[in-house]
């Protein structure tokens, strides 16, 4: 991964994986040859549907969605995380299992379709069957795609389900109780288990964006947007590591995964970085943090954003509003860092392809032309499903204007097959939510345990500013814990189920909280011990990993911070983009002073002036978190501790100019002195 590779002039690494995926099979021969037909014809599919929906309603499309996507997973990944790279004859088993149970709702007998939903709450012992093979079935998948923590928490929602009627009920979370068939009733027969809204937004949004992001990695938008960050920074002391995040932003707009935005990113650009100076560990850090940036910015957000959308019954535009002025925010904590260890790392300027950027954006500039046409049709009112479809049409003809990157039919049916393939692991992640939706939809657990989350805070105090401030803290907590253990998106809708109506109950706005738990849910990507951005960035840098878990967190940190104000004054949400004018324009303001507040903080630089010492980085926090308060009082507060900050670097400046003359005067003495006599 260290060798100098030529910067600019080649490919870097297609990766069609979700940040949630472990790494797939290779597939090869007829198994390869099926499951890239299965995944292509799913995609038309979900193409068709979005202009043809299937008569019989979205639950029907559900169910053959499913079908079609859950045998993959069991051909796609092993059922360990080492083996062949060939389909065992029990994966083949699995994979028919899947594709029996998916489909027997829709089975001619017994009714049929509309046989089977007449059934609901009175569900006959063989529909109790399949839905138990099912249930199996999707938790398998969960393993395989993402690990043991997300089955382990669906098992203990089942558990809880199951047995929660033997409780005591004087207990907050004690439930009446419900028996193995109203269980597997709730997940195989209803809008809240399998198929619920989790699976609904995979399968109706994130499906046709990771097909636009495999349509736009083959028709070289991905090489576009990298070689465009090296040459717009070529002259600047601060090219390498501005490259470093002007690419994680642009390529995740085709990838949309933080992981492998980073591993992309890290692959091109380290050689680069290497050269620069930057140790590993914060190199391994900076493209830690630009990678999961690519989850956080507009036009293609995370897989939870579609979620949010869809939650809130709001249009996807209103959310990419809502995610503006913080992915700005985000952005530029990231650059003050870079700009802080240019000079703290002494980073040298390298030399980059001569490459012009107005060169490059005249003659492959209509890369951004799809994703410029995704937010005007947004704005226009389109759906985001018919828009990312026209601009994918758009990404398509385009692609003709290189005749290296044209999708021709067998390039395009590959585009298909990997935008299909991308999701999968989404799939079983979603399908599997289901379970933790059903559960606590049936029990009400969601309300119970927000109850239980307040009532925490307010035995403590009962100021209603101080409860809301603990409960946004120990929400915050246990948002970054929950992400260490599962993937994003569970995070997002556990945290939503659980955390949502607490902050909710306090006065919280919808968007505030529904944007605050997908902020939390998107950062266990480079929040230790299991950041995966930070892991895959290590592995490109070969640093420490802990370490460089840790450089994330760094140039992370204003991510973790803006959140909390959305939430903790009204005045948070004018930081979405929801107020007056000026509301909005002072608070963006004032937040990013704090932003450099927290920046002076954990680099230990006052940007213009030089280092900071103990008390100035002291102060930088200070005035960070003040700041973010957005009352008054405490910007007041705020900024006067930002000014006494940079007033203290600046004396502290102004006495290293004069103590150095006189060191140096003193060596000159030394040096010129007869041997002995110093």
């Amino acid at each position: 991964m260290g060798d100098d590779r030529s910067l600019g002039g080649g490919d870097p690494p297609a990766v069609h994986y979700d940040e949630e995926e472990r790494p797939a099979r290779e597939l090869r021969g007829r198994v390869g040859t099926l499951v890239a037909v299965v995944a292509a014809a799913t995609g038309v599919l979900t193409l068709w549907q979005v202009f043809r929906p299937l008569a019989q309603g979205s639950q029907f499309y559900l169910i053959i969605f499913l079908a079609l996507t859950l045998p993959l997973i069991f051909l796609a990944y092993r059922a360990r995380g080492r083996g062949g790279e060939r389909p065992t004859r029990l994966d083949g088993v699995l994979a028919g299992l899947a594709l029996v149970a998916c489909l027997y709702p829709v089975n001619p007998f017994g009714g049929g379709y509309d046989g089977f939903l007449d059934r609901q709450a009175l569900l006959e012992p063989i529909d109790v069957a399949f839905g138990a093979v099912l249930l199996l079935l999707v938790i398998e998948a969960a393993r395989r795609t993402t690990g043991l923590a997300l089955p382990i928490v669906c098992g203990a929602f089942l558990l809880y389900g199951y047995y929660g009627g033997l409780l005591p009920q004087t207990w907050p979370i004690a439930h009446a109780g419900l028996d193995f068939a109203q269980i597997i009733d709730a997940l195989y027969n209803s809008g809240s288990g399998f198929y619920g809204t989790p699976l609904d937004v995979a399968a109706t949004y994130i499906v046709l964006f990771t097909i636009y992001g495999a349509v736009l990695d083959l028709s070289g938008a991905s090489r576009f947007f990298v070689d465009l960050s090296v040459a717009a920074f070529r002259r600047s002391r601060s090219a390498a590591g501005r490259t470093a995040v002007a690419a994680g932003f642009l390529l995740g707009t085709v990838s949309g995964s933080g992981t492998a935005t980073a591993v992309s990113v890290g692959a091109v650009t380290w050689p680069m970085l290497r050269r620069a100076g930057y140790p590993p560990e914060q190199a391994g850090g900076m493209l830690a943090a630009a990678g999961v940036g690519a989850i956080l910015s507009p036009p293609t957000l995370g897989a939870a954003a579609f979620i949010v959308a869809e939650y809130l019954d709001v249009s996807y535009l209103t959310v990419l509003g809502w995610a503006t002025i913080p992915t700005l925010l985000y952005y530029l904590g990231i650059l003050l860092a870079v700009e802080i260890d240019v000079r703290r790392f002494g980073v040298r300027a390298v030399d980059l392809p001569a490459t012009s950027a107005w060169r490059l954006l005249t003659r492959l500039g209509y890369h951004f032309s799809s994703l410029i046409l995704i937010v005007v049709l947004l704005a226009l009112g389109e759906s985001a499903t018919r828009a990312v479809v026209y601009a994918t049409l758009l990404a398509v003809a385009l692609s003709y204007l290189d005749r290296a990157a044209r999708l021709t039919p067998p390039r395009l049916f590959q585009a298909l097959a990997a935008g299909v393939r991308g999701v999968l692991p989404v799939v079983a992640v979603c399908a599997a939510a289901g379970v933790i939706t059903a559960i606590t939809t049936k029990t009400g657990l969601g309300a119970q345990l927000a109850s239980l989350l307040v009532n925490g805070a307010r035995a403590i105090t009962d100021n209603p500013t101080a409860v809301l401030a603990l409960t946004v803290l120990l929400a915050a907590v246990a948002l970054s814990v929950l992400g260490l253990a599962v993937p994003v998106t569970a995070s997002f809708i556990i945290g939503w189920v659980i955390i949502g109506p607490a902050l909710l109950g306090l006065g919280v706005g919808a968007p505030a909280a529904a944007m605050f738990v997908f902020y939390y849910s998107v950062l266990s990507e480079v929040t230790p011990p299991t950041a995966l951005a930070a892991v895959g960035a290590s592995a490109i840098t070969g640093g420490r990993t802990m370490p460089t878990m840790w450089q994330a967190l760094k140039y992370a940190l204003p991510a973790f911070l803006a959140p909390i104000a959305f939430v903790l004054t009204e005045r948070g949400e004018y930081l979405l983009a929801r107020g007056p004018v000026t509301g909005v324009l002072w608070t963006s303001v004032v937040a990013a002073l704090a932003v450099l507040g927290l920046a002076i903080a954990t680099g230990g630089w006052v940007p213009g002036i030089g280092r900071a010492g103990l008390p100035s980085r002291v102060l930088g926090a200070v005035a960070g978190l003040f700041l973010l308060y957005l009352a008054p009082v405490s910007v007041a507060a705020g900024l006067g501790a930002l000014v006494l900050s940079a007033l203290l670097a600046w004396i502290a400046r102004g006495r290293r100019t004069e103590e150095e003359p006189e060191a140096e005067q003193r060596t000159t003495t030394r040096t010129s002195s007869p041997r002995g006599e110093a």
